[in-house]
């Protein structure tokens, strides 16, 4: 989850929402692919964090079935957009740092966990703050 907050870092540098996403292999625990937010910098509604991280692992899979193999880690619980684009990757885990307090119902994942790690939230309480 560290990398994904690092991700996250580079969101808020840009003045993007701070989530930072990642792809992990569940066999060899490594890394596939990572991003963060760019929907300010694309100008794409869709330049999510974890869209983006998904994008990634299908390329360097040649495959859009992900599938059991992958898990992705989120800074944020994604948001509905974000969930059913993990759904149709067909990822079964989901763990994310801090929970969405602007989504009231997501759709359920087979497994999902909050985090609940502190920087992960202040972070974004104090990005929001700055804008508002």
């Amino acid at each position: 989850m560290e990398i994904a907050y690092k991700e996250a870092l580079k969101a808020e540098k840009c003045g993007e929402v701070p989530v930072g996403s990642l792809i992990v292999c569940k066999e060899t625990k490594q890394i596939i692919s990572k991003s963060y937010n760019q929907t300010e910098k694309l100008n794409d509604p869709t330049a999510h964090a974890e869209i983006l991280a998904i994008r990634k692992a299908c390329k360097k899979t040649n495959d859009w079935r992900l599938d059991s193999k992958f898990v992705i880690f989120t800074t944020l619980e994604p948001c509905k957009k974000c969930l059913e684009v993990i759904k149709d990757a067909r990822i079964k885990e989901v763990f994310y740092g801090a929970k969405n307090l602007s989504t009231k119902k997501n759709i359920k994942i087979p497994r999902s966990k909050n985090l609940k790690i502190k920087k992960i939230s202040d972070q974004l309480k104090s990005f929001f703050k700055k804008i508002r």
